[in-house]
């Protein structure tokens, strides 16, 4: 007798359909809990984890086990992200190379975001794939996200109800000849797909080599744009290419114009500064009064010297 729980993970056995070259019927079993990864994500309270997934799983076998086998409503399921698998929302590898010195607390989020995209179009201008259907490896793990908490905690309650009964589950039922082919066809399709159209494969390349070119110029004067402009504490980033000066002399003035901004405010912050100011303040006044005693002993030297003409 299968047992209906190892540690916190309940195991679903599922039925395997006979195959030509293996009449026998087999049983697969699948392990399930709640997911609670140690770094959680805003999805994670209402995601699901998923333990020895069959190889040939796919978001259409899982939402056909919940919503047709399990008794959840059709549309609860979110997605399904396998291990392994390529996901546009799961790219958040760009960052600190994309954010400006002076802007880097305030923008980050928004340069994150820009890295996600930039990312999901690298992924849509990929060369086209030569399969036509994913093959997990054995052992392999998956997280169904529902739409919400209340349909994992149903989905949750279903799968127990089913565990008691201790029934077997059909995998696949009611998705015959909705999937691409396994078995020979599949590797015949494979064969055909390795040699796409050539519009197909040109059209793949021009996409992703006008991605590439976009984003490296891009990347390209930001680093440029750090190399000139000072960040805060007043401090150029080094970056490979050398420092590159402004092309005019106008440019070259509006930015030490606005250094002076930035700096205004921070004259008088220290005491030692204030007593500076003061000294200089006096110097120049004994100085100007110097000058002007200079000015008053010369007036009068000239005054007794004057001859009235004849």
């Amino acid at each position: 007798m299968i047992p209906m729980q190892i540690s916190d993970y309940y195991v679903i056995p599922l039925v395997l359909k006979p195959l030509a070259s293996f009449s026998t019927p087999a049983t697969h079993y699948l392990y399930l809990r709640a997911h609670e990864p140690k770094i959680q994500d805003p999805t994670t309270p209402r995601s699901l984890f998923l333990v020895n997934v069959p190889i040939d799983a796919t978001d259409a076998h899982f939402k056909g086990l919940f919503s047709t086998q399990l008794g959840l409503p059709n549309g609860r399921i979110e997605e399904v992200r396998f291990n392994g698998a390529k996901r546009a929302s799961n790219i958040l590898d760009l960052e600190s190379t994309t954010v400006k010195p002076s802007q880097h607390a305030k923008s980050k989020k928004r340069k994150r975001g820009e890295n996600i995209e930039d990312q999901a179009q690298f992924l849509e201008a990929e060369m086209p794939s030569t399969w036509d259907r994913e093959i997990h490896t054995s052992g392999s793990s998956a997280i169904v996200v529902f739409v919400d908490r209340a349909s994992m905690e149903a989905a949750l309650k279903a799968v127990k109800r089913s565990c008691k009964a201790q029934k077997g589950i059909q995998w696949g039922d009611g998705l015959e000849g909705k999937l691409p082919a396994l078995g020979s066809n599949r590797y015949l399709r494979h064969h055909q797909l390795t040699y796409p159209d050539k519009a197909q494969l040109l059209e793949s390349v021009d996409s992703y080599m006008t991605t590439y070119a976009a984003r490296e110029a891009a990347r390209v004067r930001l680093l440029a744009q750090q190399r000139q402009e000072p960040d805060e504490d007043g401090f150029i980033t080094v970056t490979r290419g050398g420092r590159i000066g402004p092309a005019r002399q106008e440019e070259a003035q509006e930015k030490l114009e606005k250094q002076k901004q930035k700096q205004k405010g921070l004259e008088d912050f220290y005491r030692f500064q204030t007593r500076e100011k003061r000294k200089e303040k006096a110097g120049e006044l004994i100085k100007k009064f110097e000058e002007d005693k200079q000015k008053v002993r010369k007036m009068r030297e000239q005054r007794g010297k004057f001859r009235p003409e004849k």
